[in-house]
């Protein structure tokens, strides 16, 4: 369970790495809402206790209960859609024990786990149709159970880390090629079919959101007021901003032109406060992050390994260009936090609990080769 390990070959440089973000992400929020930042400074600390506790035990332990794992993931859902406090019109938090969180958050990094040790133990079939009927089978269930939260947003999100998952295990590059040849024209028909006035697929507040990101103009006041308040608040940032904790009247933070910015607009008020650099950290921070995972996975000793960090740098970085793209108008409002920097103690201790599992791999790969 608990090996022993050389400080030498700990990932300081991750851990650094991680720590510098999210001490921006605090800044940042106590700038935005300042009732939040002593909660991200308790998620922090929480977060890198928890991190190194699960980096120094052999990830292979946790592993071996991969259907609790997949179990603990469909009953927290469950109690979401039983038992869920509905915010802004989607019920996606849950309390226990006085205490509220959000649960596909940690879902997240529990199916990484679960089916990390489930294409170890069926990797010799692992193209067969049968082995990956099962795996979409056992998708199914946490991804809808998302999706009728609503959260169109993380079951996007889910989906994308499930195809790396799926790519990181060896699937057969000739069902890749027949999945796009079915995947991009389904997608192209979805996208004009969601976007007719009598459509039933999508919820309609999700229609309005992909309206205003075609046309801006249209809806700057309505669907469109956060991203087109969003970008203004980044371009006037300029080079260095305008200082955190800044008193200016020209400001769309100061405004309050951005509601809850302390939590998917976080990069709009790093953007507007610490200007064209701030931003420029926080998306290399990213960056370098999602790489450091990515080398984990080709140094991992086995295939859990690669899958856990392979499916980390997935999220990290899938999740980072979706936000700083959502702030930025490159593509719709989706609703998805920017790791380790927005507001929210569920997203970040999920994150560094993930953290921990990727260094750990990290030194299994160490004593192996040393």
């Amino acid at each position: 369970m608990l090996k022993r390990y050389r400080v030498r070959d700990y990932d300081f440089k991750l851990v650094f790495m991680l720590i510098a973000i999210t001490v921006i992400g605090i800044m940042a929020i106590g700038s935005a809402n300042a009732e939040y930042q002593s909660k991200q400074i308790i998620g922090l600390v929480l977060g890198l206790f928890v991190m190194v506790v699960l980096s120094l035990f052999d990830y292979h332990i946790f592993l071996k209960f991969y259907w609790l794992i997949y179990m603990a993931s469909i009953v927290l859902l469950i109690l979401v859609r039983q038992f869920g406090t509905v915010v802004n019109n989607a019920k996606r938090w849950v309390s226990i024990a006085g205490i509220r969180f959000q649960p596909s958050e940690t879902v997240k990094i529990l199916l990484i786990l679960f089916y990390a040790q489930y294409i170890m133990k069926h990797k010799e079939r692992f193209n067969t149709f049968q082995n990956l009927a099962v795996m979409v089978l056992l998708f199914i269930p946490p991804w809808v159970l998302i999706y009728k939260q609503p959260d169109m947003s993380t079951s996007i999100m889910l989906l994308m880390i499930f195809c790396v998952i799926l790519y990181i295990g060896g699937l057969n590059y000739k069902i890749i090629w027949g999945a796009l040849a079915v995947i991009i024209p389904v997608g192209i028909i979805f996208l004009s079919l969601v976007l007719q006035e009598d459509q039933n697929l999508i919820k309609d507040y999700q229609q309005d959101r992909i309206m205003a990101w075609l046309h801006p103009d249209e809806y700057e006041n309505a669907e469109g007021y956060q991203q087109t308040n969003s970008q203004i608040a980044i371009g006037s940032g300029q080079l260095f901003g305008k200082g955190l904790n800044n008193n200016e009247i020209a400001s769309v933070k100061n405004g309050n032109f951005i509601s809850e910015p302390q939590t998917d607009f976080i990069f709009a008020i790093i953007g507007e406060e610490l200007g064209f650099v701030g931003g420029c950290i926080v998306i290399i921070l990213c960056f370098l992050i999602a790489i450091e995972c990515v080398l984990a996975a080709t140094k991992a000793s086995d295939i859990e390994g690669k899958i856990i960090c392979s499916g980390m740098a997935a999220l990290v970085g899938f999740q980072s260009f979706f936000n700083i793209g959502v702030a930025t108008g490159v593509i719709p409002n989706t609703g998805l936090p920017l790791p380790f920097v927005s507001a929210g103690l569920t997203s970040l201790l999920s994150l560094f609990m993930g953290m921990g599992f990727v260094l750990n791999v990290r030194l299994q790969a160490v004593r192996k080769y040393s």
